[in-house]
């Protein structure tokens, strides 16, 4: 039998429901809220250009620049690293004694079957470096027109030509000094060869472009150079780039250590890729479009920059293998008496522990005063101190830790000479031990 019931008896009832005791066990008939996590991501690569429809086009184009170089900057550290942590895979495959050895065969199939997941990063490395050396002469082509070069260049973008520079001087490097790379494809293409594996000619093509580019040491720059010098006017764009690397690493605008010595690399090889029979950088000097004492000064400051993982460079042996080179306008780099500040920590400590104090003496006086007047709002002088201080706190954590970093390269490019006093390494001493 249906029964009514009134709202006012029916709001009562619910409203009992409210003092019915609940089991701490028990579950709550309301669902868990879900979780909302705010990332603030910053790195967009300028997707956001589109939104702008009311800016300059100019920046617009820049922009979008800007996003397909850091692409192609982000693949050429990938194929770094890929060079970087190879490791000779030839060693571990059996060799042919001789040709009636009867698995012969059967070796060569696994040395293909093996290899070739490599022998194709290998060829990846090679058409990426003909398309970055295509892309960075493209924009350097269209920055070198003569209606663009009355336009200005933005510092960022010459930042970005400037990496590139970076990339390729890393990639060239990494090249030369593994030789187990070459060992690996030279392996591969014997037993390619015997079976037969490569065989139409777009592939046989390939397969003989991969093998001097592996063989042939500064294949990388040479490409760049060649491709430079086609282009009329890129000493001057290059000059720019040199200029801007000057002034930002002697005003310190760098934070962290590989900030600083990628300025240093792009520096040295910019120069090498400016000198050549057309454009002497001597002459550039003289014209004032590039000042070579100041970057002498550099050189001899910087000596050893890493250059990937535990591996390092000289960037002033790129001025030595430049063709219009003169030791008569490097009398700083040129002065072997002088010896090396990277070289000798101990030179370096007082200065250190200088700075260490008064930054510690800063911050607890800051420290102090921040306690007593926390309940107070901090004004914009006070603001900007306290951004001040904190980059000069990271600017001192990141000059020492180079400090560290440049000694411990130093030291890998300079072992101790036993003829001059590491006598007890004359026998039996590895290179590790004469440089550490």
């Amino acid at each position: 039998m249906n029964t009514r019931v009134s709202m006012s008896d029916a709001l009562s009832n619910v409203e009992v429901l409210y003092e019915l005791p609940l089991i701490d066990s028990q579950p709550s008939v309301e669902g868990a809220n879900n979780g909302i996590v705010y990332e603030a991501n910053f790195d967009t690569n300028f997707e956001d250009k589109t939104a702008y429809i009311t800016g300059i086009s100019k920046y617009i184009e820049e922009a979008v620049l800007h996003s397909n170089l850091s692409l192609l900057l982000e693949q050429g550290y990938q194929h770094a690293m890929t060079l970087y942590t190879w490791r000779c895979c030839s060693r571990a495959i059996p060799t042919v004694k001789s040709p009636e050895q009867p698995n012969r065969i059967e070796i060569y199939e696994k040395t293909v079957e093996a290899l070739q997941p490599e022998v194709a990063k290998l060829m990846a490395i090679m058409h990426f470096s003909m398309t970055a050396i295509d892309t960075f002469c493209n924009q350097v082509r269209r920055l070198c027109h003569h209606e663009k070069r009355k336009e200005f260049v933005s510092e960022a973008y010459l930042l970005t030509l400037g990496e590139f520079i970076n990339m390729f001087a890393v990639l060239d490097e990494l090249k030369n000094m593994k030789s187990s790379v070459k060992n690996d494809y030279s392996a591969y293409r014997r037993a390619a060869q015997f079976l037969r594996v490569i065989s139409d000619s777009t592939a046989l093509t390939e397969s003989q472009n991969l093998s001097m580019f592996l063989a042939t040491n500064d294949k990388i720059r040479t490409m760049l150079k060649t491709s430079l010098a086609q282009i009329e006017g890129y000493e001057e764009l290059l000059a720019d780039v040199v200029n801007t690397s000057v002034h930002m690493f002697e005003n310190k605008l760098y934070l962290l250590p590989s900030e600083k010595h990628m300025l240093v690399k792009v520096i040295g090889f910019s120069l090498f890729l400016i000198d050549s029979t057309a454009c002497n950088i001597n002459k550039l000097d003289a014209k004032k479009k590039i000042n070579v004492s100041r970057i002498d000064k550099i050189f001899k400051t910087v000596e050893v920059v890493p250059l990937y993982g535990d591996m390092q460079i000289a960037p002033f042996n790129y001025i030595k293998k430049s063709p219009n080179f003169d030791p008569s306008k490097w009398p700083i780099c040129n002065d072997a008496s002088t010896s090396s500040l990277q070289g000798n920590l101990l030179m370096q400590l007082p200065e250190i522990r200088e700075e260490h104090e008064r930054f510690i003496a800063d911050l607890a006086r800051y420290t102090n005063e921040g306690a007593i007047q926390k309940v107070m709002k901090r004004t914009d002088q006070e603001m900007k101190y306290l951004y001040n201080m904190g980059l000069t706190g990271l600017q001192l954590l990141s000059k020492w830790t180079n400090s560290i970093l440049e000694l411990y390269c130093w030291k890998l490019l300079h072992p101790a000479d036993y003829r001059k006093g590491a006598s007890k390494y004359e026998d039996d001493g590895e290179e590790y031990e004469r440089a550490t």
